[in-house]
């Protein structure tokens, strides 16, 4: 008698089962954070009404029979985050769909691309250790093979250790974390001092400096993308904030992609700081950015920060050109174009209106002319309405100031006159006569 409410819960383990247990919400609230310490899940919070929800429901589908196929220890559910708010804002729910991976007292969001082999790697990864070692030169190799970048803690029990153990709980979602003894290492790799942490990426390998490079996570952080790189809508905003320079190439121009590989590596002491080195297909984020058209390719260096952007005054053919053009947005000379202030962002907001209006007719003028011609003509029958409603209440304000210009006696005389016309009927001539031979005392009392 006590179970009082239905809750969907879908796991998924050797094929997709949606099984209702009849529970109440506060039971369920409890036994779920009670349960959810001793195993590791993988959490789906969405909306029945979302459409990004029921597109992503397949590959929820997949991710469940891919990790139960492979042996992972992670379990896979669904959450109706809409009717049970209570227990989604508990776990920090913001939007929809929402995936997390609870392991224990730690709950690791999901922010990266919604495709199957990207939430299964990403499931394995937190499921597992945050450090992991390595043991032999065979699994060192392995691992290099794997991974385009690659932490290695290399060195006994330290402070050093310490703050690399909390980075990588910490960061985890991102990247992997490993730890080897110096004999595990290529035997060409010479370092100069123990402990120490090192990142293996674009063909060679960089070790932390605590007094140049701050703090662990700001570096950790920062590495852990490669020199250059594919910039889409994820990787932009997952960019360091620290980080204020990106750079990007619009389109596949082999020439100038190749012109910003070399300058990312033989450059890489100069402006690895300020710049990240990439590439972007398409230019729709880069014209709404600059409210305007870019010609593609094309080289722009982009401050997310406070959306700046510098164009090269001149196209850029040779490295040197393009070293001057970055040293000029490092030193201040450079022309800066755009930013965040309320100007701008008016600007913005028209332009992304008018941008939004103009593909709406472009792709469906018919609905374009229902979306927007139907507010108009209800907008204009409003009008209308008023402005005749204002033209009635003029007239009769007419009429009143009229009579507030009569005196008492020709108010009096104008309310008579129109009492007899009141009074006149269709037959007033035949009788004519009787009226005027004989009249009522109280009409002679009103002559």
């Amino acid at each position: 008698a006590s179970f009082s409410a239905t809750f969907s819960v879908h796991l998924i383990s050797c094929h997709y089962v949606s099984i209702k247990l009849i529970v109440s919400p506060f039971f369920l609230s409890d036994r779920f954070k009670d349960t959810r310490v001793n195993d590791i899940w993988l959490v789906d919070f969405y909306a029945p009404w979302c459409g990004y929800c029921k597109k992503l429901e397949p590959v929820w589908y997949e991710v469940g029979v891919e990790l139960r196929s492979s042996g992972s220890p992670v379990r896979v559910g669904k959450m109706d985050a809409t009717a049970y708010s209570g227990m989604a804002s508990e776990f920090g729910v913001r939007g929809y769909p929402t995936i997390k991976l609870l392991k224990g007292d730690l709950a690791y969001n999901y922010k990266g691309p919604r495709t199957k082999d990207d939430i299964v790697e990403f499931a394995n990864r937190v499921a597992g250790p945050a450090v992991r070692a390595l043991p032999s030169k065979q699994m060192f190799e392995h691992m290099m093979k794997r991974h385009d970048v690659l932490f290695v803690y290399v060195g006994g029990e330290s402070p050093l250790k310490e703050k690399y153990n909390d980075v990588a709980s910490e960061l985890i979602v991102y990247t992997y974390f490993f730890s080897a003894s110096e004999e595990v290492l290529p035997e060409s790799m010479s370092l100069p001092e123990l402990p120490a942490v090192i990142v293996f990426k674009d063909g060679a390998y960089f070790t932390y400096d605590e007094y140049e490079d701050g703090s662990l996570s700001s570096w950790v952080n920062k590495e852990r993308f490669q020199g250059y790189l594919q910039i889409d809508g994820f990787t932009l905003y997952e960019l360091p904030l620290h980080l204020m320079w990106y750079f990007a190439l619009f389109s596949f121009a082999f020439r100038l992609k190749a012109l910003i590989q070399r300058v990312a590596k033989e450059y890489r002491e100069h402006f690895n700081r300020d710049f990240q080195f990439g590439h972007m297909d398409g230019n729709d984020y880069i014209n709404s950015l600059i409210m305007g058209e870019v010609t593609v390719p094309s080289v722009i260096i982009l401050n997310t920060s406070n959306e700046q952007y510098f164009l090269p005054g001149e196209p850029i053919e040779t490295m040197e050109q393009l070293v001057q053009f970055i040293s000029s947005v490092l030193n201040g000379s450079a022309q800066a174009y755009g930013g965040d202030g309320i100007i701008q962002r008016i600007k913005r907001v028209a332009f992304d209106a008018r941008s939004t209006i103009m593909v709406i007719f472009r792709s469906s003028p018919l609905l374009g002319c229902f979306l927007f011609g139907l507010p108009l003509g209800v907008i204009s029958l409003m009008c209308y309405g008023i402005c005749t409603a204002e033209s009635d209440d003029g007239s009769d304000d007419i009429d009143a100031l009229k009579r507030e210009g009569l005196t008492d006696e020709e108010e009096e005389e104008e309310e008579e006159r129109q009492r007899a016309a009141e009074l006149e009927g269709p037959d007033d001539g035949e009788n004519e006569e009787e009226d005027v031979g004989e009249k009522d005392p109280e009409v002679k009392k009103t002559d």
